[in-house]
């Protein structure tokens, strides 16, 4: 069985920074790439930010220059480093994970359960 498992979410006044973790377990062969969504209240769920098992990573526009996303592959872990914080940043955060895992192989994509962010003085 595979597992996500987010940690870090939390209240923090604009401007401010928070550092959130998912790391993943499991019988897992490879991790082709995770993710960091967000769902704001009344709004549909975006990527945030992606990075691929090479170390590609992408970001929506909105949070170019102030977050940061990054992996630790011995730790099948990856971080959303997010700095100079809004209050349009708040949303429930979800970590996304594609895997390969299991004898034989086997394709899986799972979604964490959720971090809440709040950003508000």
């Amino acid at each position: 069985q595979v597992q996500l498992e987010e940690s870090g979410g939390g209240l923090v006044q604009p401007g401010g920074s928070l550092k959130l973790s998912c790391a993943a377990s499991g019988d897992i062969i490879s991790i082709p790439a995770m993710g960091w969504y967000r769902q704001a209240p009344g709004k549909e769920r975006e990527l945030v930010a992606s990075i691929t098992n090479a170390g590609g990573t992408s970001y929506t526009d909105s949070v170019k220059d102030r977050f940061t996303i990054s992996r630790d592959y011995a730790k099948k872990t990856v971080y959303l480093q997010m700095n100079s914080l809004k209050d349009e940043d708040t949303a429930v955060y979800y970590c996304h994970a594609e895997f390969y895992y299991g004898r034989p192989h086997r394709y899986l994509e799972l979604w964490g359960r959720g971090s809440l962010v709040t950003v508000s003085s």
